[in-house]
């Protein structure tokens, strides 16, 4: 005996309560080419590379912005942008994360 649906038309496929259901859930971050976080890191870093090589010396020779510092800023806002990152990534799912729930009910086997 086939059960019928609605208005005596017979059911085709699988039941809903069956059926596994695709959740695909979409990425909460971008990737990192496309976010002004990247684009301001760069901009920071070439910033600070060429203020460090700009700035002169003092009245008294010594070198007011010397290479070492730079590059510590460097440094510093290379692991600022990493841990920012990784910050947005930590609860994101990737975007071929497609989890598969079965339905709350089974199907009732008749012998």
């Amino acid at each position: 005996m086939t059960a019928a649906s609605s208005a005596g038309y017979p059911e085709t496929g699988p039941s809903q309560a069956t059926a596994p259901v695709a959740r695909h859930t979409g990425v909460e971050t971008k990737p990192a080419f496309r976010t002004t976080e990247l684009f301001v890191c760069v901009a920071s870093v070439i910033a600070v590379l060429i203020a460090s090589a700009v700035v002169g010396d003092g009245d008294d020779g010594s070198d007011r912005f010397a290479a070492d510092q730079a590059w510590l800023y460097v440094t510093l806002l290379t692991m600022g942008y990493l841990i920012s990152r990784g910050l947005a990534k930590s609860g994101a799912r990737g975007s071929s994360d497609t989890t598969l729930h079965q339905g709350s009910r089974q199907p009732h086997q008749h012998g």
